[in-house]
């Protein structure tokens, strides 16, 4: 669909499962070469890209841990020797567990902050400096979420984590926009991927979080991707520092939704 993305390079983190590999695939079937990145269970990402070369793609899958500097040079790299270089960075892997603030563990905290905002700090920095050093006009999408916005008890650190997302998106944006770096965010709401699958297979729970999407259904991962492949691409080069809500409305106050209030 997007002419410019052909034979360009992007690294997707959590490339593997749910949203990144529905991103993953998108950006295959737009004839991008595409780094998955995983950090356990291989036989996922490694069947992904078997399908995607399978199909005239071009992927590799690469093991890494996005909460280290060792590891999103390892995904670099391996854009770089196996592709030639880096035209977009998608930091995409994120984690989340429950509980109240008040029992929550300094452990849980930094694991989720040290993957949703440590990694996308990471990410962006190894691909700023590769698009520095080469002169180039590169890209870079960050995965946040509607809680970037909206507030959600037991998952403090999580909300915490995304709204560092949407500040620290903003602030590159401003950076490194006379250098030709775009740098955006998507913030989904609520999408059925594997993650959400025990959930939505119960009818009440199901109807509960339908209750809060004005859309009335439940997004799908390749909507996602959708958004991640117009912002990788030149359609959307005068869009930077910005967040794109892929919600279905949820962010919207759906409780005022017939004038009540």
């Amino acid at each position: 669909m997007y002419s410019d993305l052909f034979g360009k390079t992007a690294v997707v983190t959590g490339g593997s499962k749910g949203i990144g590999n529905a991103i993953s695939r998108r950006l295959a079937e737009e004839k991008m070469s595409v780094v998955i990145n995983y950090n356990s269970g291989s036989g996922q990402a490694e069947q992904t890209v078997e399908e995607l070369n399978k199909a005239g793609g071009k992927a590799i899958a690469v093991q890494a841990d996005v909460g280290t500097e060792s590891g999103v040079q390892s995904l670099l790299d391996a854009a770089v020797e196996h592709f030639g270089g880096l035209d977009v960075w998608i930091n995409n892997a994120g984690m989340e567990n429950r509980a109240q603030t008040h029992e929550l563990s300094l452990e849980d905290w930094e694991k989720v902050m040290n993957v949703n905002l440590t990694g996308v700090f990471l990410g962006a920095k190894t691909a700023i400096n590769h698009y520095l050093a080469h002169n180039k006009k590169g890209t870079i999408i960050n995965m946040s979420s509607v809680h970037q916005r909206i507030p959600w008890p037991t998952f403090a650190h999580y909300a915490a984590s995304k709204g560092g997302v949407k500040l620290f998106t903003e602030t590159i944006a401003l950076e490194y926009a006379k250098r030709g770096i775009r740098v955006n965010a998507i913030a989904p709401g609520a999408i059925q991927t594997p993650i959400n699958a025990e959930k939505f297979a119960d009818p009440e729970q199901k109807q509960s979080t339908l209750n809060l999407i004005p859309i009335n259904y439940i997004g799908k991962p390749e909507e996602v991707a959708a958004a991640a492949a117009w912002l990788a691409s030149n359609e959307s080069s005068y869009v930077t520092g910005t967040t794109i809500f892929v919600d279905g409305g949820m962010s919207l106050y759906p409780e005022f939704s017939e004038g009540n209030g």
